[in-house]
């Protein structure tokens, strides 16, 4: 008798990443699933694995090992590039994440690349421990590659505060900001894919809490699309938030999914992108994983399944006191039939 054919989780999570077919629903995230548990049960914790690439790969290797994700992401945190690049940065403990603590850029002059930006610690241990993840399970399990875009960077090295102000009163200075920027997402993306990255994650956060869907339009779309081609490798984009009214908007963005907030009802996103891009997500942090249920966290997981997400997961990077069993409650809904196509 044939037996049921079984994608690897590598291939699972591809496919669902680039709207092919797949086996069951794939499980996973491109921002971070680690939590203290797995802090205790791999051995490896907050802070140090943030400067050292060989315990960041030992503790990112619980999402597959642990929580039995299809992808496994080295880079936890928001703050390697900014901290590379001179900015002070908090590195946290084990209970709190690194934050980036003052700007220190007022000019897109200022902008510069560190000739050995590649080989300063924060960045080199995320190369490091992608190495060191490609190799381990490279074969078997998609191994995420995560930077952040020109948005994001702007906040940490010139200040949200005065980037947000001078989206209104210096357009050109952003833009300005941007195009230099963009070339620290490019090089650091293309530096994780050649350390054995199977996709990047562009983490960009032009939230619908901070600006109009037409700002994202005028200033960061064709950044985006700049980014993707110039990258060349599957792309996930990333963005908090309420973006209901700049999803037609992502669509034409060159990104092959969209990884997005509970915010936003599954529902609601799959039948505005109408296939146009795969989704990822959604179950929320705060209510459900944080605090709820495993019975919650399933029963949400499976909402974005039958909703028609490509790839479920946790809408953003987890709060680090999640219970394991809350997150390993998502992977149970890949178990649940995919839903029809009508075909």
């Amino acid at each position: 008798m044939a037996t049921a054919y079984r994608m690897t989780p590598k291939r699972r999570f591809l496919a669902g990443i680039l709207g092919g077919r797949v086996d069951r629903t794939p499980v996973g995230s491109v921002t971070s699933v680690v939590n203290m548990a797995q802090m205790d049960a791999t051995g490896a914790s907050f802070p140090d694995c943030h400067l050292d690439g060989r315990k960041m790969a030992q503790l990112a290797a619980g999402a597959h090992t642990i929580l039995g994700y299809d992808a496994i992401l080295a880079y936890a945190s928001v703050s390697a590039e900014a901290a590379a690049l001179g900015c002070e940065v908090d590195w946290g403990d084990r209970e709190n994440m690194p934050v980036s603590l003052a700007p220190i850029w007022s000019d897109p002059e200022q902008v510069a690349i560190p000739a050995d930006f590649l080989e300063r610690t924060p960045i080199r241990a995320i190369l490091d421990a992608t190495r060191i993840l490609r190799a381990q399970y490279g074969d078997q399990v998609a191994i995420v590659g995560k930077v952040m875009g020109p948005w994001t960077l702007a906040y940490h090295l010139h200040g949200i505060q005065d980037f947000l102000i001078e989206t209104l009163t210096e357009p050109e200075r952003v833009r300005g900001f941007l195009d230099a920027l963009q070339e620290i997402t490019v090089l650091f993306g293309r530096a994780q894919i050649e350390a054995g990255a199977d996709l990047l994650c562009v983490a960009d956060h032009a939230t619908g809490d901070l600006i109009s869907a037409a700002m994202y339009r005028d200033f960061l779309l064709p950044h985006h699309q700049q980014i993707t081609q110039r990258l060349g490798c599957p792309t996930v984009l990333h963005i908090c938030g309420n973006t209901l009214d700049r999803l037609d908007d992502i669509c034409q963005s060159g990104f092959d999914c969209f990884h997005f907030d509970s915010c936003v009802d599954a529902q609601g996103a799959t039948y505005r992108v109408a296939g146009r891009i795969s989704l990822m997500g959604n179950v929320n942090n705060p209510q459900i994983l944080l605090q709820g249920t495993p019975e919650e966290a399933l029963a949400q997981a499976r909402y974005a399944q039958q909703a028609g997400v490509r790839v479920v997961g946790p809408e953003c990077a987890i709060p680090l006191g999640t219970p394991t069993e809350n997150l390993r409650a998502i992977a149970q809904a890949a178990t649940e039939p995919l839903p029809s196509t009508g075909d």
